[in-house]
């Protein structure tokens, strides 16, 4: 019998309870995880409602949002569901181009934030059409890239809002390329948020860089790691994720943790559950 199908027989109870999580201070405790890819990667396809009461059954009280363009007419819907069930919005997928005064999409965002009072942090991912920044010597690429978050962020900065530097892969997704640009940018509301499943190529750096992106560190997202891959998989089930926590545990980071869904083939829930079940076990282990 594989995991998911022992789980979903064994009858979890309702909520991860409170009082049986075995972090009860520091990084690791229950109201310091945050719901990461859920919205998209859902075979239940809930909408608003759906989801934040989902979030409360499971004692998750941070949500990061990972819309897509469907989403886009239900952004109150989202807000008003998760003020009801007590949902703090941690974050706000941002994908965004060179030229983000441009883009409709961010427009909409920071507007929205605006007219709903949200100070939240924008996870902002380079997209669009970038090609031309892989012909540019290295101090012209990080001033350009540079130049397009000072844009977000200056915005963002005057509701409130913060900025984090996604790894999504690619040039922009190496950590000592986000560092050159946060450099470059010099503001304070602008930082990195760090993913372990675009990040099985800096499994055996990991430590080292990790120190690097500390200072600048919002939020650190978990996946179970093994070199090679699969890209994702829940934690616990790979064999170098346990290391890796370890040196979250040791450094002085306190920032938010993040728990994924990103199985599209699952119930969200069961693949939160999963994650939730497989940090459960290992925090004991970390020493947290």
């Amino acid at each position: 019998m594989n995991r998911r199908m022992f789980l979903a027989m064994a009858a979890l109870p309702a909520a991860v309870r409170a009082e049986d999580w075995p972090a009860k201070s520091g990084v690791f405790r229950q109201d310091n995880l945050v719901a990461w890819c859920i919205v998209p990667f859902d075979a239940k396809q809930r909408g608003p409602e759906e989801r934040a009461a989902m979030l409360e059954r499971l004692g998750i009280k941070r949500f990061a949002y990972d819309w897509r363009d469907k989403d886009i007419p239900t952004f109150d819907q989202e807000i008003d569901a998760l003020n009801k069930h007590g949902i703090r919005l941690q974050a706000f997928w941002f994908p965004c181009g060179l030229e983000p005064a441009k883009d409709k999409n961010a427009g909409i965002i920071l507007d929205l934030l605006e007219r709903r009072k949200l100070k939240t942090e924008l996870w902002f991912s380079l997209s669009g059409e970038t090609k031309e920044l892989d012909a540019m010597p290295l101090e012209k690429r990080v001033a350009e890239v540079a130049e397009s978050v000072q844009w977000v962020a200056g915005r963002a900065g005057k509701i409130g809002c913060s900025v984090a530097l996604y790894n999504h892969g690619g040039w922009f997704g190496e950590p000592e390329n986000q560092v050159a640009i946060l450099k470059r940018v010099r503001m304070k509301n602008v930082g990195i948020v760090y993913n372990f499943h675009h990040g099985h190529d800096h499994i055996e750096r990991f430590p080292e860089l990790f120190a690097l992106m500390e200072p600048h560190l919002m939020a650190v997202n978990l996946n179970g790691m093994r070199k090679g891959g699969p890209m994702i998989l829940p934690i616990g089930d790979g064999d170098r994720e346990l290391e890796m926590i370890k040196v979250i545990r040791r450094s002085r980071y306190r920032g938010p943790i993040g728990i994924l869904g990103h199985r599209e083939e699952l119930d969200a829930e069961e693949a939160l559950r999963l994650n939730l079940e497989g940090l459960k076990k290992l925090i004991p282990i970390t020493g947290s």
